[in-house]
């Protein structure tokens, strides 16, 4: 590896009964990896069933899960994600006609802090698969690459990478890019290609090694399977027939999704419903070739014609009309519409409390920021029961969560909660959550750093006539029958997070230069929509918001603020209706008080900035009467601090005793007049405040030495 960096990768000790297993290991992080697949494959499967499942085990890193059962149990979000990242890198590379259920478990046994294992466990999954007889077509790897302080580092610590203005997983064969997904700051697309070449050496290394490994333990032979028998003269035929057809429909430009669905529908109806019922046809076979003739009909439409299935232009974007402050009662709303995509997303400002709590096996602790996508079956008009989040949402919920996370100010008070509604959809809806996302922020008024847009890309090639089109805002159908999905999301200046998956071999780095620059120049379009729609954050929160104010106190006071077992505290927040925050920072301390008014928020300020205000000699103060002496009397001139009013400061005129003239609560307006430097006790004055008598002689201080004590 490059840097120094050492990666191993162990077979035969572990998990023997698997098809194929394998143990990686950078530093102290180990990933271990198995591949199963069954003999046959279901009867009537028409799809590739694979399931990808990572998880970390909790004694990879000396902890105890949490909770009340104390084990590993549903995969977290995280943990999701990752299996996604291998999931997408991989699947491309099965055989078409393969169809038997493969598992590819992948457990983190041992975990280092300073190495990340979402780097690794792609690696481990294609070793595993590659000494194994599994039909997997050739090794891949995933690599992770950062740029820190203009240098391009591969798996670097992960102390480094949020100082990185490019975070990226990259994952690639020997010849091929596949798959990529990260965060930027705000880059530029030449930076995101050299990291792209950069990161594909490193792999390149990688997928040699695991060559030589299946060679040196005699894993080279393939399984031979036989699970779709096909029939050449019957898909001939209906290419021969269909494919003309196909290609009229294509060539309609029909703009309506449904429209252009009830055709095609139609011809495959119409074919089936013509076989006579003793046919020896397969109708599955007949499904898939139709099938086959349509995408190829799609794609020559495309590339002949050069515009797409619904009459845009290549670099076209579909209309946009945006609308803010659509929900009244919400912290900040808006809806985003591009053609047939749609989202209502909404923003919500809560406090510390908040906060998503995260406890798991290799990083543990709170998150501010939370984003949440939801794909309900009617935006695209079908029925299915609502089962939660699948690893669908929850993968495009982080892709946007990714793009606007370092917009976002880094001494935000708040926990936002942004929340994507996805209301109908056809074509990247993870992208419109982010054009939404940025509206309601800026509707909330989050002072965000700068507006965010994104924009989905795809790729239609032909290898054999080099003819290749880069589609600007891709439809659903592009999406299916395209060779590349490529969304990258960013600012005016820059690209802040981007995701890809590749699924033709040969895709050159000028193909790719060409996408990136038309997916910069969609993404400005869609950026003047946004801001056309509203600019810039709003000057204030709404006014049913929740405010904050922060109070920075010294250390040894928020003891004094807490109270004895919280008591203070409790009492303030029970009293105003406020949230009271306490935090101590590096030699200081943060009160932060949320409250829903202004009333609650006045209250609960007034009441900390009593305790921690340090007493002005010459301040007057509303006091209360405490103790009452021979002497005079100690009053409360501030949460928890009292003073001595002697005799002689009650008054102009001279007392003899304390009877009847003041009384125990009594409230009263006093000046402090004097600090003793010795002892912090203080003197307090009310005659000062009183209009002086004519004619009364001057009278000369008493000496600090007169404090009487209780």
């Amino acid at each position: 590896m490059p840097d120094g960096k050492e990666i191993t990768i162990e077979s035969g000790k572990l998990a023997r009964q698997a098809d194929g297993s394998a143990v990686v290991r950078m530093g102290n992080t180990m990933i271990l990896a198995t591949a199963v697949a069954n003999q046959d494959a279901k009867e009537g499967m028409d799809f590739f069933p694979l399931f990808v499942d990572y998880q970390e085990k909790f004694a990879s890193s000396g902890r105890i899960p949490g909770g009340f059962f104390k084990r590993e149990g549903k995969l977290s979000d995280y943990e999701v994600l990752i299996s996604r990242l291998v999931d997408r890198a991989i699947r491309p590379l099965f055989p078409d006609d393969f169809l038997a259920e493969t598992q590819i478990t992948l457990y983190l046994i041992s975990a280092d802090s300073e190495i990340l294992p979402d780097c690794l466990v792609a690696l481990a999954a294609s070793a595993a698969l590659s000494l194994s007889d599994i039909p997997f077509q050739m090794p891949i790897s995933e690599v992770r690459v950062v740029k820190h302080e203009g240098q391009y580092l591969i798996n670097p610590p992960s102390s480094l990478i949020k100082k990185g203005t490019l975070d990226l997983i990259v994952a690639a064969s020997f010849d091929n890019i596949l798959m990529v997904e990260g965060e930027c700051k705000e880059v530029q697309e030449s930076e995101m290609l050299e990291a792209l070449k950069i990161a594909h050496e490193a792999i390149k290394v990688q997928c040699q090694a695991q060559i030589e490994m299946a060679q040196e333990a005699g894993k080279t032979q393939k399984r031979e399977y036989s699970h779709v028998k096909h029939d050449e003269a019957l898909r001939q035929e209906l290419f021969d027939k269909y494919y003309p057809v196909y290609y009229e429909i294509c060539n309609r430009k029909i703009a309506n999704k449904s429209e252009r669905s009830r055709l095609v529908k139609e011809v495959k109806q119409a074919y089936l419903e013509s076989l006579p019922e003793d046919t020896t046809v397969s109708k599955g076979l007949a499904k898939q070739y139709l099938e086959e003739a349509h995408k190829k009909a799609a794609r020559d439409m495309v590339l002949n014609e050069r515009y797409r299935l619904d009459g845009r232009q290549l670099d076209e974007i579909r209309p946009i009309w945006c609308e803010v402050d659509y929900l009244p009662s919400t912290h900040g709303s808006a809806i985003f519409t591009r053609g047939e995509t749609q989202s209502l997303t909404t923003v919500t400002l809560g406090n510390k409390l908040d906060e998503q709590l995260i406890d798991g096996a290799t990083h543990s602790g709170t998150e501010k920021f939370i984003l949440h996508y939801n794909f309900p079956a009617f935006s695209t008009g079908e029925v299915k029961p609502s089962r939660g989040p699948g690893r669908r949402e929850i993968g495009h919920g982080n892709l946007a969560w990714r793009s606007l996370k370092n917009m976002l100010p880094t001494d935000m008070a708040y926990t936002i909660r942004v929340v994507s509604d996805i209301l109908e959809s056809n074509g990247s809806s993870s992208m419109a959550t982010v054009c939404a996302g940025t509206l309601a922020l800026m509707d909330a008024g989050v002072p965000i750093k700068a507006p965010v847009s994104g924009i989905a890309m795809g790729l239609i090639s032909d290898s054999k006539t080099g003819k290749w089109a880069v589609l600007s805002d891709i439809l659903g159908d592009e999406d299916h029958l395209g060779d590349m999905d490529f969304k990258v999301t960013g600012t005016a200046k820059g690209i802040t997070a981007c995701q890809m998956d590749i699924k033709v071999d040969g895709l050159s780095y000028d193909v790719l230069a060409a996408a990136l620059e038309q997916a910069r120049r969609g993404r400005l379009h869609i950026l003047e929509k946004i801001t056309a729609t509203l600019s810039e954050p709003k000057a204030d929160y709404k006014p049913h918001a929740p405010r904050f104010e922060l109070i920075r106190i010294p250390k040894e006071l928020i003891g004094a603020v807490i109270g004895p077992g919280g008591k203070i505290v409790q009492e303030i927040q029970r009293e105003s209706g406020a949230t009271v925050i306490i935090e101590e920072k590096a030699g200081w301390g943060e009160v932060t008080i949320f409250a829903a008014n202004q009333q609650a928020m006045d209250e609960a300020y007034r009441r900390v900035k009593d305790i921690v205000a340090e007493p002005e000699v010459g301040g007057t103060y509303n006091g209360t009467v405490k103790t009452i002496t021979t002497f005079g009397a100690f009053v409360e001139f501030m949460k928890g601090k009292e003073g001595l009013l002697h005799i002689s400061e009650i008054s102009w005129k001279r007392l003899e005793s304390m009877d009847g003239v003041l009384e125990l609560g009594e409230e009263l307006q006093v000046k402090l007049i004097e600090v003793d430097k010795k002892t912090g006790k203080y003197r307090l004055s009310r005659k000062v405040l009183l209009p002086k008598p004519e004619g009364m002689p001057e009278e000369s201080k008493r000496p600090p030495s007169q404090y009487q004590k209780r």
